[in-house]
């Protein structure tokens, strides 16, 4: 309203100045570094707080969003050889472990773990997104302890999960007060493309939705063979 008024007064008839800046706290593929937690089968199979389905294509969604935007992307295990096992395949398939390197951990707070620390270090960025399991431990601690530090924190969370629905939303609700900012994964792929004009994600970023994105990948395939009609 104070820009308004201010053009108002001053006899400016475009407001294009004003409509072209984007606000800072909307994540680009520049300003974050993502990280992704212990997707591994021993950490899904007592998950009940969402359909594991579900989780594993959100998964896909956020990995491949991160790999399309070449996003910084930190992923980590805890115990893969001797308990937790091998990250999901839809992770796997955006960022394979050769490749990519996982860290693996014995702390359940990732943030207390030297390597993973210096990773992030090392990426240099202070807005980190965050998703994995379980929630209400491998989530919250290393989400509360960058806020403490500084960091501004983003949580996915319909690509986080826990025992139990309770625990999942007691979880997001003690980080959201601490000062956490939940988003979805489709929130973040639509974040980052920001916009349809931007041809060079345009099909890989639709073609993701296709395969991952549920009944909205449903509706891209269907409007994509109707155009053809």
């Amino acid at each position: 309203m104070k820009k308004l008024l201010l053009c108002a007064l001053v006899g400016i008839t475009s407001f294009a100045s004003y409509a072209q800046k984007p606000s800072p706290m909307l994540l680009n593929p520049t300003n974050h570094t993502l990280i992704l937690i212990d997707y591994e089968g021993q950490m899904a199979f007592p998950t009940k707080s969402i359909p594991i389905d579900q989780l594993r294509n959100n998964t896909a969604i956020v990995a491949g969003a991160s790999k399309i935007f070449k996003v910084p992307t930190i992923i980590t295990t805890v115990a893969e050889k001797s308990f937790s096992g091998p990250v999901f395949p839809e992770l796997e398939e955006f960022y394979p472990q050769k490749v990519s390197g996982y860290i693996d951990r014995s702390t359940m707070n990732s943030w207390e773990d030297e390597t993973f620390y210096k990773a992030v270090l090392t990426k240099g960025r202070k807005t980190l997104v965050i998703g994995g399991l379980w929630t209400s431990v491998c989530i919250v601690g290393p989400v509360l302890s960058a806020i403490s530090e500084g960091y501004t924190v983003y949580v996915i969370t319909d690509a986080c999960g826990d025992l139990t629905k309770e625990a999942h939303e007691m979880a997001i609700m003690r980080m959201v007060q601490a000062g956490a900012h939940p988003i979805t994964s489709m929130q973040y792929l639509l974040e980052l493309q920001r916009d349809w004009a931007r041809h060079e994600t345009y099909l890989p970023v639709n073609n993701l939705v296709v395969k991952y994105g549920g009944a909205y990948g449903i509706g891209v395939q269907y409007s994509r063979e109707m155009i053809k009609h």
